[in-house]
């Protein structure tokens, strides 16, 4: 898990525009008229119809998509009782994470009374203004009563996501980890440490799955809660053991086939694993230190089956694999509630994804690490694409089949299509790069070790998981540097490349360049000189295998830094160029587009060289291209200087890649605007498709394209993204932010990745 310090968390709070979360428009507003209709005298038309038919709110209102995150404050995460207004930020995130995973949204609502009737009045009092209630961070047992009775009082979804998010994954959880043991949850003898709102719900739905009520034993802070005991609220008495043997969690343990534990760090210990009947199952959800360490408990026996509430391990127990869906499914259909039926038919769908082949970029892409139902992959990752559909739709017909829903769905396949729509391509794509790259991190080399931008790129990096960093540079001027950031560099390599101790390296990688361009002019005297330089030592770091990547650029000038790789990696056998791509993660998809780095003024050869890399690249981000090759003219109009130039290179990719969806030359609003080319132009090979890949006719309208973009708009812009060199080595832009590089750095370790397995497919 990524070390978070707090310096870090109040910069990502207050930069920028303070906040998480904010309201846009989605009408047009630029006219006198459009104005008009937003609000007076036009407003008056659909406040009229919902007074006659309230329903008709979902047709004229945001109601339908809006839910309230809504709490008081008196349990906000492990802080406690720390009030309404110190528990804003965490509301705001929960609405972050209902808008990026679901496309809800949401008005956080902090309520500044502990009374949980003057809390419900308040409340319901501004219900109608939502179509869901999600509470949060509510202590119990208030929280109880809370749900219960605005579950009864109001006629729209109410869910306490404390409770039942972590029930609902659990319970997923659960049944899988019970599969792969051999068990069937009617027999299995369940221990709970721990007895808050969590626990309770948690296990009320182990209930409702089949687990029978004599085979659980509960434990809160005083032991086990037995029927002796007479200070027992309702929720404890409801889960009160006969039993008078045990006391203790030890004693407790002994024999049990299952842990659950929603209680504080460290409690449980390897003997007390080892005390567990065979294939025990180990849920160790506490956060940020769980009742047992992953380690610890693997290390006490090999047949445990393991969950936490880390993203570090193996079958992480989150909650943003439920409630977002569910609350979109239950928005959908309209829902009076979210009930019994809707939770258990999210909990049987979470479960049932986790059976499936996962077609994520790892598998389908890059051949590594094959995910497969087993102890090591029993929960779904939160960055599966299909949880938004698989969720969603189960919840939606469990409402329809309960009886809760107000609106009906007949076209399913639709209906799926508009889930994925929603959401489109924009996040899909980057947070599946860094899913991959955490899943095998490599070592990566930082040239620029004394810029401070490539510094905190390279300690972020480390942070999230998604490489082992290496530093070019001074040790003495980085650390120093470091300490000016309040860095921590523990962990991270410093190879300070001219100090004597690193001499025979380079003497060593002088003597490779040598002989590798022996034929080129190349002699031992400047190898050594060259090796003195940053870009030289580093590629040659990649290039004898003692780094895996390489990222370079903030300092360096583009035309050197080319050079330089051209001479030590070499351009890949069969290309005679190489080049560039920049990735756009718009609110319209993904879009690639190239060369924007490398060639300034491309020939018919390098154009056809770029479009070959750039369908190579497209295929290595898991996407089909659809590629458009611009220009200003469209089709032959203009056959005289650079359209020529496209023009040729379209018929040579014609004729040689007779199945790729390519063509061109045509202008943007062509590429772009598929009706309109396929009115005009229905010839093309592009007919009836989206185009995802545009490749520019020269350098200067490529990078000023990508930049006007990326400085106009929300778009996310990843790169630049090396095409058709040997090894992995990636420039970043002058003067990139952290985030770029970090970015950048992300897609080094997958093109790292997938070079090691070409490679041992090759031998």
């Amino acid at each position: 898990m990524a070390k978070i310090t707090k310096e870090a968390a109040l910069l990502y709070h207050s930069q920028g525009k303070p906040g998480k979360i904010e309201v846009v428009p989605t009408k047009p507003y630029q006219t006198q008229r459009d104005l008009s209709l937003a609000y007076s005298p036009g407003v008056a038309e659909p406040c009229l119809e919902i007074q006659k038919d309230p329903k008709t709110a979902y047709d004229y209102t945001a109601k339908g998509n809006l839910v309230a995150v809504i709490s008081n404050g008196t349990a906000v995460l492990g802080l406690g009782d720390i009030g309404a207004m110190s528990g804003k930020p965490v509301m705001e995130g929960k609405g972050l994470l209902f808008k990026i995973y679901a496309g809800i949204d949401v008005f956080d609502i902090e309520v500044n009374e502990k009374d949980p009737d003057k809390f419900i009045e308040a409340v319901k009092a501004i219900a109608p203004t939502f179509g869901g209630i999600n509470l949060e961070d509510i202590k119990a047992p208030e929280c109880f009563k809370i749900e219960q009775r605005l579950k009864e009082e109001l006629d729209i979804p109410v869910m306490h996501d404390d409770q039942h998010g972590t029930a609902i994954i659990s319970s997923a959880g659960l049944l899988n980890a019970l599969e792969v043991a051999g068990k069937k949850i009617e027999e299995v003898k369940i221990v709970v440490n721990g007895a808050g709102a969590s626990a309770v719900s948690c296990t009320k739905l182990y209930v409702s799955l089949g687990a029978r009520l004599e085979n659980i034993v509960m434990l809160d802070s005083k032991g086990v809660i037995s029927k002796e005991r007479t200070d027992l609220n309702e929720q404890k008495k409801y889960f009160a053991t006969s039993r008078t043997d045990i006391h203790t969690l030890a004693e407790a343990i002994q024999g049990a086939d299952v842990f659950l534990g929603l209680s504080k760090g460290n409690v449980l210990t390897q003997d007390m694993v080892r005390s567990m009947a065979d294939h025990p199952i180990v849920f160790a959800l506490a956060n940020p230190t769980p009742e047992i360490s992953y380690e610890d408990a693997m290390a006490s026996r090999p047949d445990v089956l393991m969950a936490t509430g880390r993203s570090d391990y193996p079958n992480q127990i989150n909650n943003v694999i439920g409630f977002p869906y569910i609350f979109r499914g239950a928005l959908d259909t309209q829902a009076t509630a979210i009930n019994e039926e809707m939770k258990l038919a999210a909990v049987r769908a979470i479960a049932g994804l986790a059976k499936q082949p996962v077609p994520d970029v790892v598998n389908e892409a890059y051949h590594v690490n094959n995910l497969s139902f087993g102890a090591e992959y029993f929960i779904p990752k939160p960055v599966d694409p299909r949880l938004i559909t698989e969720v969603s739709m189960a919840v939606a017909k469990a409402a329809m089949e309960s009886g809760v829903a107000r609106k009906q769905i007949t076209d399913w396949e639709a209906y799926k299509n508009h889930l994925r729509e929603l959401m489109g391509q924009e996040n899909k794509l980057t947070r599946q790069l860094y899913d991959t790259a955490r899943r095998c991190p490599q070592r990566v080399v930082f040239a620029e070790g004394t810029h401070p931008n490539m510094l905190k790129a390279a300690v972020e990096a480390k942070a999230e998981g998604i490489c082992t960093p290496i530093i070019l540079g001074n040790e003495e001027r980085i650390t120093k540097l470091a300490k000016e950031l309040d860095l921590n560099l523990e962990g991270i390599e410093i190879v300070n490349l001219r100090h004597d101790r690193e001499s025979e390296r380079r003497e060593r990688y002088a003597r490779i360049l040598c002989e590798k361009r022996a034929r080129e002019g190349a002699n031992y005297q400047e190898a050594i000189d060259k090796m003195f330089e940053r870009n030289y030592f580093g590629m040659m770091m990649v290039e004898t295998g003692d780094a895996d990547a390489f990222v370079t650029g903030l300092y360096t000038k583009y035309s050197n830094t080319i050079k330089v790789a051209k001479e030590v990696i070499g351009i890949q056998e069969g290309y005679k160029h190489f080049g560039t791509m920049h990735i756009l993660n718009s609110k319209k998809g993904t879009y690639f587009i190239a060369d924007t780095l490398i060639n300034r003024h491309p020939d018919t050869d390098t154009l056809i060289d770029i479009a070959k890399l750039a369908n190579k690249a497209v295929r290595f981000f898991n996407q089909e291209p659809v590629m458009a090759m611009l220009s200003y003219s469209n089709f032959g109009s203009d056959n005289i200087g650079s359209p020529a130039k496209v023009h040729e290179a379209i018929n040579y990719m014609h004729t040689h890649y007779p199945d790729l969806a390519i063509d061109g030359e045509m202008q943007v609003k062509f590429a772009l605007n598929n009706a309109l080319r396929d009115e005009k132009y229905p010839f093309t090979r592009l007919n009836g498709k989206e185009v995802n890949t545009l490749i520019f006719p020269n350098l200067s309208s490529a990078n000023a394209t990508y930049q006007l973009i990326q400085n106009m708009s929300e778009t996310e812009v990843i790169g630049p993204i090396q095409m058709g060199l040997n090894k992995p080595i990636h420039f970043t832009d002058v003067e990139s932010s952290t985030r770029d590089i970090v970015n950048l750095t992300t897609v080094a370790v997958v093109d790292a990745i997938v070079q090691e397995q070409i490679e041992k497919e090759n031998r």
